[in-house]
């Protein structure tokens, strides 16, 4: 009989197949392990380390040359937790007092683990899972582990915590969706799913361990219901949702070359938010009109050294010249906070979105900020690039930076190198700061660009990756619509222009309010363009006014999504 299980959705798609169950038992290898004498454990634990550190760095390789930058970072993350000092140390302790090299390993890695879980912040709170994917990777190379073998057809890989290296090392066309038992939407596990497009539910708790290896399932990732077993009569439904979907991303194929225009002539620019220029074609097939928010923090990440001067200009000259005349919005490095690099040894704190981050090691560490600068004042001669400025809060931090992209100008004059004379320069507006300060910030910078995913967060003080208070996390709160409509006004009186790049910007319900508060931009992930430019041409500019003038009377953001959902 089917039977019907619901998580939460986070990677729409439809998938129909066989469970392939991903955490492997190794308890039955640990009791057949004979150990040898303390220096022959020491040996195979030492040799464990460099080899699964040699795998993880070719892993990385293969993804870098596939063009995928995030992934890589999350496998360069694991290859440096394979090369822990501390962790060796520990793992080497234990096993001089008697512990077998694989049981060391594991002791050593969930104590590590523990104590991330332990941690105040939620991103280190989720590390945790990697910690223990390495650990364990390390124990199963000296038990001489197997990794599951794939068969001809794609599989639905399903866990409570799926290592992320087993997704990353699966070809995509193997893997028809996901299914996880815990919460989370940002573990690293589902930030590689989301790049591959994978069809994803998540958040199943126990219920996840009454799904066997080898069941049929049938998985949506938009309603997050899983049915097992499914009938004939039940595939036979969704395969005609299945063929929806395809009809609509026909139809938003089609609108790809068209404005996003309201009915009365009003047009609003839809760029891309991307993490390379590896990302541009992509996001020109579904319609973006340039890029608003080039991060470039994934030229940082997934390599063991600081990126050069050379190596970003060629990053952004790429990008700039697949805009094809369309602006390039190139932010700064946004390290720190969630994105930590390790060698750039930036001390660990006890909140670090609050922390030393984004702008402020830009301004601290020339070393790093001067060449990035340079980059993207070379790569402007090839089209329209402009350059914006992370976790801005006050007018010194603009006037500090201009300082230096004089000083670039300089450096590259006295080089003989060519550079754009003319490159924009905006801010990001995420912080309340910035955003009460607008009318102040809007005389020192030619954009503003609103970050929504932190402006809501620090606005509403709710962590945006805590399940416990991501209910109160919403960019209909009024609060934050007061401070978006403070920033495009300010922006519009001063002669200069507004956009966003937060997630705010790919919702099409929010899409409206923005038309009437008179956004000039919205970016976001390339697949949102379609359905953003749908609802932009199925408004006029008076109707979104209407909206807008109703919606500011509201005093909830429960009441705000209502009126929207009923009258949109």
């Amino acid at each position: 009989m089917p039977k019907v299980l619901r998580g939460k959705g986070v990677i729409a798609g439809i998938a129909i197949g066989k469970i392939m169950l991903v955490s492997q038992n190794i308890d039955g290898y640990l009791a057949a392990y004979q150990a040898g004498d303390v220096q022959a454990e020491i040996e195979k634990a030492s040799d464990a380390l460099k080899a699964v550190a040699e795998i993880l760095q070719n892993n990385v390789k293969t993804l870098q040359e596939k063009n995928m930058p995030e992934q890589a970072a999350i496998m360069e993350a694991h290859r440096m937790m394979a090369q822990d000092p501390m962790m060796e140390d520990s793992i080497m302790t234990k096993v001089q007092e008697g512990t077998s090299a694989p049981r060391a390993v594991l002791t050593a890695s969930e104590e590590s683990a523990t104590l991330f879980e332990n941690m105040d912040d939620a991103y280190f709170r989720e590390r945790a899972v990697d910690i223990r994917d390495v650990g364990r990777r390390i124990a199963k190379y000296i038990l001489g582990v197997k990794e599951p073998e794939l068969g001809d057809e794609a599989v639905i890989l399903c866990g409570n915590e799926i290592e992320p290296s087993v997704i990353a090392n699966i070809p995509t066309e193997k893997i028809q969706g996901v299914i996880l038992g815990q919460g989370s939407t940002t573990c690293h596990a589902v930030i590689i799913a989301k790049a591959r497009a994978i069809a994803t539910v998540v958040g199943l708790g126990e219920k996840v361990q009454g799904i066997a290896d080898g069941a049929k399932v049938l998985l949506d990732g938009e309603t997050g219901e899983i049915v097992m077993n499914p009938s004939d009569e039940i595939i036979a439904t969704y395969q005609e949702k299945l063929q929806k979907q395809h009809e609509l991303k026909a139809y938003y194929a089609k609108l790809a070359p068209l404005p996003a225009e309201t009915t009365d002539g009003i047009r609003v620019q839809l760029a891309a938010n991307i993490g390379g220029h590896t990302d541009m074609d992509s996001a020109l097939s579904y319609g973006c009109e340039g890029v608003g928010l080039f991060r470039t923090e994934f030229v940082f990440m997934g390599r063991e050294d600081i990126p050069t001067e050379e190596d970003q200009y060629k990053a952004y000259k790429e990008a700039i010249e697949k805009c094809a005349g369309n602006i390039c919005v190139i932010r700064t490095m946004d390290i720190g906070g969630d994105k930590p690099l390790a060698y750039l040894d930036i001390p660990k704190e006890e909140n670090p979105f609050l922390g030393w981050r984004a702008i402020r090691i830009s301004l601290a560490r020339h070393e790093l900020f001067m060449p990035q600068l340079k980059a993207i004042l070379r790569a402007g001669v090839f089209g329209k690039a402009a350059i914006m400025l992370p976790m801005v809060i006050s007018v010194t931090e603009v006037r500090q930076v201009k300082e230096l992209i004089a000083q670039a100008k300089l450096e590259l004059a006295h080089e003989g190198k060519a550079f754009a004379d003319n490159v924009p320069l905006g801010i990001m507006v995420e912080t309340p700061a910035a955003a009460v300060l607008t009318p102040v910030l809007a005389k020192h910078v030619d954009f503003f660009s609103i970050g929504t995913n932190d402006l809501v967060q620090y606005t509403l003080a709710v962590d945006r990756v805590n399940h416990n208070v991501s209910y109160l996390y919403s960019h209909f709160h009024p609060a934050v619509l007061r401070l978006i409509q403070t920033t495009i006004k300010a922006a519009r009186d001063n002669g200069i222009w507004s956009g966003m790049c937060g997630e705010m910007a790919s919702d099409p319900y929010a899409a409206v309010i923005l038309m009437g508060m008179g956004i000039h931009e919205l970016s976001m992930s390339a697949p949102s363009i379609p359905r953003v430019k749908e609802k932009i041409r199925s408004i006029s500019s008076q109707k979104a006014k209407e909206v807008l003038e109703a919606v500011l009377e509201l005093e909830d953001s429960e009441a705000v999504k209502e009126y929207l959902y009923k009258n949109l």
